[in-house]
């Protein structure tokens, strides 16, 4: 790969997959949490949830970079927290080129997630509560694991969509070789240099490649995984 690519390329390329396996690493749980929540949850407000949950999709890029600047700017609310308690700064660092490509990420892995949830057969969990299982058991024995494509699939179109995030991390991170320059941000400064162009297309065709097989793996595991279920509701009636 050192013969295709430059250092610089070659570093942006690995701090590029870091970034995005953090971002789902810290993103799973919560968006599990939030998707359980509006799949099954009947409360007031829960349309105010999913509209602040979805807001990074509608939202330019650069404005929820903006936002987590303020948040965790050593100046800002979170940021002089996260400092003053446990010395860690976000700002302008590779964690938080993951945090931004996580909240970017989030609302494509709770629909991805909700919508498995909401696929599945309520009468399977009241089954199971009927012969005395708890709510717990019930998640982790019957509801996660019927869920378990949208799960993978979130997770990878997270995977996929962070690779990808451009304009909240050059926002909140800045654009730092080595630190936190991942594939979007070191083709966009090859662009800007005259003659860049070879290596702007290198790093093009890799962010290409690198995408089809995260889409493409989502979709063969959730399919692999929808067969399985079936199979195994086929065998239990």
């Amino acid at each position: 790969m050192d013969t295709f690519l430059s250092e610089t390329e070659t570093t942006a390329l690995w701090l590029t997959l870091k970034v995005a396996i953090w971002s789902v690493i810290v993103s799973i749980l919560p968006a599990i949490a939030v998707a359980l929540v509006l799949a099954r949850g009947r409360f007031p407000g829960k349309s105010v949830l999913d509209g602040i949950v979805h807001l990074p999709l509608v939202l330019p890029p650069v404005v929820v970079g903006y936002l987590l600047l303020v948040l965790f700017s050593r100046n800002g609310p979170l940021g002089l927290w996260l400092k003053s308690h446990f010395d860690i700064s976000i700002a302008f660092s590779w964690q938080g080129a993951a945090l931004a490509s996580a909240v970017m990420a989030f609302p494509l892995m709770v629909r991805a997630i909700r919508l498995s949830l909401e696929a599945i057969d309520p009468g399977l969990e009241a089954a199971a509560k009927t012969l005395g299982a708890g709510r717990l058991r019930v998640l982790m024995t019957i509801t996660l694991p019927l869920a378990l494509p949208g799960l993978l699939a979130g997770t990878i179109l997270g995977f996929a969509r962070s690779l990808g995030e451009f304009g909240a991390t050059i926002t909140f991170v800045s654009n730092i070789p080595g630190e936190t320059q991942t594939l979007p941000l070191a083709l966009f400064s090859e662009a800007q240099i005259p003659g860049g162009e070879a290596a702007a297309l290198r790093l093009t065709l890799i962010s290409v490649v690198i995408a089809f097989v995260a889409l493409g793996a989502s979709e063969f595991l959730a399919r692999r995984m929808r067969a399985r279920i079936g199979l195994k509701e086929r065998g239990a009636s």
